[in-house]
């Protein structure tokens, strides 16, 4: 285990990440913030989950300890608006430690609040590239005094076909900068962005976390279509953070409303609410004020809550994979959690199905809302 402190971080930052019950470095800090706060460019390989904000967040904070205030000296270029407003909430505590202030910029909000907030002065910048690139264009902002760039999930950037505005921006970026890229893979258009805008960078990976049927607890549940929401009533009320997983946008708003009927704080998070909505969704669960998420798979990719500690597959994923993606988010850094799959009499064989293929000899077994194992469903053996 070892301290921030041992790592050569300042101590005003020390103090502020043990504020938020934060002492020891996750592998990938340990590894990168040593070489990123002696300057040099950084590839760090690591999976969502991995604690990599901090080992970005934290040098690049340090180096503008002495930097001119009020003007831009940190660029962070993320693909997502939720990530880059989690981003922000995980980084903006520790940059107030030293009198700078970090901002996110993202599609979907309003530009002219956007510019009056960086016309106040602005030290770091967390941005998705289209918005971005907009405010350069309306020269709402300069990146000349930019001496720090950040590249965060660079395989995602190029999965969304966000490269190319990615590299427009990094071709603005001028003189001596210091560039810290993290991304889950590093071949293919990763490894030609590294190439070209990354100067002799030293690389650090950490092992991906695999999630994988051994790091949590599965049950499979028979229940009756009219029960259904109760069942999840009943298990949610027994622990703070829970994720429901629906297959169709509309399943999402009737399950967070009949939820919500039940007295239970849920909240519905998918692509056809508005941007403020779904970040108030995801902030409200975040900060424990909502206790279940109700989210398709899509919208679900916005989400990097840890503490997750109950998953429910409320309709069938269509595929192992998406069994294991979904139940992964109960299981982030190393976690365990529990997966709890709810099957329909018209679900069973697809289930078995998916049982089969996840190596899964769990016994499906029949459960109402009144029974007392749902309050704690992990300490029940089915097959006793």
């Amino acid at each position: 285990m070892t301290l921030f402190s041992e790592l050569g971080v300042a101590p005003p930052v020390v103090s502020a990440l043990e504020e938020r019950g934060i002492q020891s470095a996750f592998a990938i800090q340990e590894l990168a913030i040593p070489d990123a706060l002696n300057g040099r460019d950084v590839c760090g390989k690591a999976q969502t989950g991995s604690g990599k904000t901090l080992a970005f967040g934290i040098p690049t904070i340090q180096a503008l300890a002495s930097a001119e205030r009020g003007t831009l000296h940190a660029l962070m270029l993320v693909p997502t608006r939720e990530l880059a407003t989690q981003v922000v909430d995980e980084l903006a505590p520790l940059a107030r430690s030293l009198n700078l202030r970090a901002m996110a910029i993202y599609g979907g909000a309003d530009m002219d609040k956007q510019i009056n907030k960086l016309n106040k002065g602005i030290e770091i910048v967390v941005a998705t590239p289209g918005r971005l690139i907009d405010l350069l264009d309306r020269k709402a902002l300069t990146v000349s005094d930019v001496n720090c760039v950040v590249i965060d999930e660079a395989d995602r950037m190029a999965d969304m076909g966000f490269l190319p505005q990615v590299e427009w921006i990094l071709r603005r970026i001028e003189g001596d900068h210091q560039t810290l890229l993290f991304s889950a893979t590093l071949d293919g258009a990763v490894g030609s962005l590294i190439s070209r805008y990354q100067t002799d960078p030293v690389f650090h990976e950490v092992a991906a976390h695999e999630v994988t049927v051994e790091n949590m607890t599965h049950r499979f549940l028979h229940v009756h279509q009219m029960d259904q929401a109760k069942v999840v009533a009943s298990i949610a009320n027994s622990v703070q953070r829970t994720i429901v997983f629906c297959n169709t946008k509309r399943a999402c708003d009737k399950v967070a409303s009949e939820l919500s009927k039940l007295d239970v704080a849920a909240q519905a998070i998918h692509g056809d609410l508005r941007q403020r909505h779904r970040e108030r969704a995801l902030a409200s669960f975040a900060q424990g004020q909502t206790n279940v998420l109700v989210a398709t798979d899509v919208a679900a990719r916005g989400i990097h809550v840890d503490d997750v500690e109950v998953v429910i597959h409320y309709d069938a994923p269509d595929d192992h994979k998406t069994y294991l993606h979904r139940s992964g988010r109960t299981a982030r850094a190393g976690g365990s959690g529990l997966a709890v799959s709810m099957v329909r009499w018209n679900e069973e064989l697809h289930v078995k199905r998916l049982q089969k293929r996840l190596a899964l000899d769990i016994p499906i077994v029949e459960m109402f809302s009144n029974d007392p194992r749902l309050a704690d469903l992990a300490a029940w053996d089915p097959a006793a």
